[in-house]
């Protein structure tokens, strides 16, 4: 096989995560640890963040409404976990941070309380959940710009746009959740601030492994979610400007969101509280507190030194495999974040992938990532390979990965694969049942859903 050269010294995980020596079956009947390059999926809990989880477990009680000491305990718990979230993303002092599911929660939550005749500006760049919602609000107030083929570019690109028409809101990706890549988020705040709009960042991708100030970066509201932030307990937040969110559509009308409710009106409160009707994922908030609270400790450069270890090995690594192709938004971008993706020449990537995880124990995403425009314009809508790294992930990790596409080049794959509900398996699978419920992995294949598109 071919070796990695010329590549950074070894890397060792920056954080435990749980699972971290997971060991699953090959289809040889052997076993292996897992390598999990699927971070910008969803991450692993990092073992602090469950261990505060198991904390708070004997102390969950309702809250808000509740008079017992446990409700009270669960309250200060709760809205400590908010100050905490909103602390991390460098909110300023009249921000908001309403706790929600995931990004795209966040994202549909704003989308309702936008000025009902505002328009939207969006680049082509971006991951589903940061479009959707602004053309299912009205395609008609949803412009959505192809970037340029570089930073520059792009930037030229959006002055001209704001000022040709008047935009209430200009919604980026801090980072894409296909190459890593990003704008300088200041100088899109300040383009947008220019022209009368206001600044959301998609963070989902951006947020566990950048720094990442509102104040510092002047952008409006920010959204991401848990399970990216090695907080998989089902909580996200949008954490920004109180504005619209104060006096919007109540996101989800329930108990929590109203301080007055008679026959013929209600009155609503303000944020958070009026977007967050039901009882709250107390444990999420906790988990997400704590994930915040992990990364924050960290020295400062530490965490975008260890991606850009990881990220430079794996590209010089994949770039001297003959027939690889890495994908690129920008011939000008600087510094992304730990994801990459791929293609290899002549071979379907949901083939790869599924040689990958049942000859290697590697776990890597394939498919169009939600991100069907933007892989269109690439070239590739047929769908890529992505493999991306996070605090949990080791050199190691990245050499196995080289290591078998060396090896899929050179030999192709071990055994024969056929699609199955489409999802390519080995014919002859002996590996036991997969999960907890008991489900054998045709089963999941057939849950799948959108298959290779995770969601946010």
């Amino acid at each position: 096989m071919t070796a990695v050269l010329d590549c950074p010294p070894t890397t060792a995980a920056l954080l435990p995560t749980v699972g971290a020596d997971t060991r699953v079956p090959l289809v040889d009947g052997a076993t292996a640890t897992y390598a999990n390059l699927d971070v910008a999926a969803s991450a692993p809990a990092l073992v602090s963040v469950a261990a505060k989880v198991a904390e708070a477990l004997p102390l969950y009680a309702s809250v808000h409404r509740g008079a017992g000491y446990l409700s009270q305990v669960s309250t200060a718990l709760y809205e400590s976990a908010r100050d905490t979230v909103a602390a991390f993303v460098g909110a300023r002092e009249d921000d908001v941070c309403v706790l929600t599911r995931t990004t795209t929660d966040s994202l549909s939550l704003l989308a309702g309380c936008l000025p009902a005749d505002g328009a939207v500006l969006v680049l082509d760049v971006e991951h589903h959940a940061d479009l959707l919602p602004w053309q299912q609000r009205s395609r008609e107030l949803c412009d959505v710009l192809q970037a340029a083929p570089t930073v520059a570019g792009t930037l030229d690109l959006l002055a001209d746009a704001l000022a040709a028409r008047r935009y209430v809101l200009l919604a980026v990706t801090g980072a894409s959740n296909v190459t890593g890549e990003s704008l300088p988020l200041s100088r899109v705040a300040d383009l947008a601030h220019d022209h009368g709009a206001l600044l959301l960042v998609d963070g989902a991708q951006l947020v566990p492994h950048r720094r990442f100030s509102l104040a510092e970066s002047g952008a409006d509201w920010v959204a991401f979610s848990g399970h990216k932030l090695y907080a998989p307990f089902g909580t996200g937040a949008l954490v920004g400007r109180r504005d619209w969110l104060d006096t919007g559509r109540p996101y989800l009308p329930g108990g929590g969101a109203v301080a007055q409710v008679d026959l013929d009106a209600t009155t609503w409160v303000a944020a958070p509280h009026r977007h967050e009707g039901g009882s709250p994922n107390v444990l999420g908030a906790v988990a997400l507190a704590a994930a915040c609270d992990a990364l924050s400790a960290l020295a400062p450069g530490a965490l975008e030194q260890h991606e850009r270890d990881l990220r430079t090995r794996l590209v010089d690594g994949l770039v001297g495999i003959d027939g690889v192709r890495l994908l690129r938004i920008w011939s000008d971008s600087v510094d992304p974040t730990g994801v990459v993706s791929f293609t290899v020449d002549g071979a379907d990537p949901g083939l790869v992938a599924a040689y990958l995880s049942a000859e290697h124990g590697i776990g890597v995403r394939d498919g169009r990532f939600c991100a069907h425009p933007l892989l269109a314009r690439l070239g590739v809508g047929g769908g890529a390979l992505r493999a991306s790294v996070g605090v949990g992930t080791s050199s190691d990790d990245v050499d196995r990965l080289v290591t078998a596409i060396t090896r899929f080049v050179a030999l192709g794959p071990g055994t024969d694969y056929a699609v199955v509900d489409g999802r390519h398996q080995p014919v002859a699978d002996p590996r036991p049942v997969a999960g907890l419920a008991g489900a054998d992995l045709s089963a999941v294949a057939r849950g799948a859903g959108c298959g290779p598109s995770p969601v946010r």
